[in-house]
């Protein structure tokens, strides 16, 4: 008999939405405390902040069996002034951090629907370490600055490079390939 670990198994399917059930909010916020928090230790007992209020946020989903099962990646996306966004605490699960591209994909849903509802513009603060990676999804470097004692860089996305996607709600499904 084949045993089964949660622990091992990783799902080749993932639902990349706005959080909208009151488990998938639970989980983002639950993800964020782990990175944040425990993990990076920029934050003591927790990271909400006024833009929590007003923020939308973004969800990868595992599946189990075609189910949803947990998030496991979240971004929040706020609009700072008429057709200005910004995109914050996008947070991976440290099990889910090698698969495939689920940051990625909650990039791209959080700059699409910002362009869907009318961007102009799209920043985000990038921890150093990221912006390679977020340069090879077509952002730009603006500046270096100091954000709760890690270096980060302002970024701003090309939004020609993300297409206007106007039901985050809706999201999509991501497969893994090869499984």
């Amino acid at each position: 008999m084949l045993e089964f670990s949660r622990k091992t198994f990783l799902s080749p399917q993932f639902a990349i939405k706005a959080a909208s059930a009151p488990w998938e909010f639970a989980g983002a916020t639950a993800l964020r405390l782990q990175v944040f928090c425990e993990e990076q230790e920029i934050f003591e007992g927790h990271d909400r902040d006024a833009i929590d209020h007003k923020a939308l946020p973004l969800v990868a989903v595992s599946t189990l069996a075609g189910e949803a099962d947990e998030v496991v990646g979240t971004v929040r996306i706020h609009e700072e002034s008429p057709g200005t966004w910004w995109g914050s605490r996008l947070a991976v699960a440290k099990t889910h951090r090698r698969v495939g591209r689920l940051g990625a994909e909650l990039i791209r849903l959080a700059v699409s629907s910002a362009n869907g509802f009318g961007c102009d513009r799209f920043f985000a603060h990038v921890q150093e370490q990221n912006v390679r990676f977020f340069e090879r999804l077509h952002w730009v470097s603006l500046e270096p600055v100091d954000i709760h004692g890690k270096r980060h860089m302002k970024m701003e996305a090309n939004l020609a490079a993300y297409p206007a996607f106007k039901d985050p709600s809706a999201g999509w499904t991501m497969q893994l390939r090869g499984r």
